[in-house]
């Protein structure tokens, strides 16, 4: 397994409407136009990534239960192949580090704790050319994910990401504005 690049940022964020504000205006963010109750979705100015930045408001003092506070909740590595991604499977599952793993349509994605607890990601993007039968209007944004179904589907081999077709995104997303 090679990590490729960092594919996405997600911070936890004490008032969202003044982080839209900064990141909007200020860093040229576009927003994303799916809905999630306090939180938002953003692609770079020039970006045709599914997004590069989440936002997940979460108030001005850690929350009691599992001490969310504003600050980073996780980085997303990308990975080329999705080989590259049962194999991350497998080393983080053996150091006893891997939490979870999601289906989201066009990221394929497994969620770990470093040693310290911080949490990250490891992802594979699905390829551009295949990117509108991924994501069927009406399914939910997550599902499980089951790695040799997606090497079935795709091959172990298919390269993927980055995405460098920003209008597949405007038709994608435009039944969803």
């Amino acid at each position: 397994m090679r990590i490729r690049r960092l594919n996405h940022a997600v911070l936890y964020v004490s008032d969202l409407a003044a982080s839209r504000a900064f990141y909007e205006q200020v860093l040229g963010f576009r927003p994303l136009p799916t809905e999630f109750p306090g939180a938002v979705f953003y692609q770079a100015a020039d970006s045709a990534n599914d997004h590069d930045l989440g936002l997940f408001e979460v108030g001005p003092q850690p929350t009691p239960t599992v001490g969310r506070r504003p600050g980073l909740y996780h980085l997303a590595w990308e990975v080329g192949t999705l080989r590259e991604l049962a194999e991350a499977a497998e080393k983080l599952s053996a150091a006893g580090a891997l939490v979870g793993a999601g289906d989201h349509g066009s990221t394929k994605a497994l969620y770990a704790k470093d040693p310290d607890g911080i949490d990250l990601e490891v992802c594979w993007l699905v390829p551009d050319a295949e990117i509108e039968g991924a994501l069927p209007p009406g399914t939910p944004p997550t599902r499980p994910l089951d790695i040799e179904a997606e090497i079935a589907r795709y091959g172990a081999d298919t390269a993927g990401g980055p995405r460098t077709d920003h209008a597949v995104w405007e038709r994608l997303f435009a039944d969803r504005r």
